[in-house]
């Protein structure tokens, strides 16, 4: 099974807009400050890049837990933010949930915050 994410990969606008072209709605507002609040702390910064490192893009929940430290109930936390925050999809292999970066969706977050 994998997870459709509400940011997708391409353009900022697929996510949010740009917060430096004028006042953003409620609804844009949470989903930018989602994004932002997901990559705000260390843990979820190193697993995002860990993925990206991984080999073919990819990475297994039983090989993250070694390298952050952490069991893998909090890691499987971490990730379902990130999930959730349109950074990152969820295959479920058998036992095993495998994760990748969605494409673009750093560039989208990045984005948000330039002018156009």
């Amino acid at each position: 099974m994998t997870s459709t994410l509400p940011l997708r990969a391409g353009t900022a606008d697929a996510c949010c807009g740009s917060v430096a072209d004028g006042a953003v709605d409620a609804e844009r507002a949470a989903r930018i400050a989602r994004v932002f609040k997901a990559l705000g702390d260390p843990t979820r910064v190193r697993l995002l890049s860990l993925i990206a490192a991984g080999e073919n893009g990819e990475a297994c929940i039983c090989d993250l837990t070694g390298p952050v430290g952490l069991s893998q109930p909090t890691v499987s936390h971490h990730m379902r933010l990130l999930v959730d925050a349109g950074l990152a999809t969820r295959e479920q292999r058998g036992r095993w949930a495998y994760y990748r970066v969605v494409d673009g969706s750093l560039e989208a977050a990045a984005q948000s915050l330039l002018p156009r």
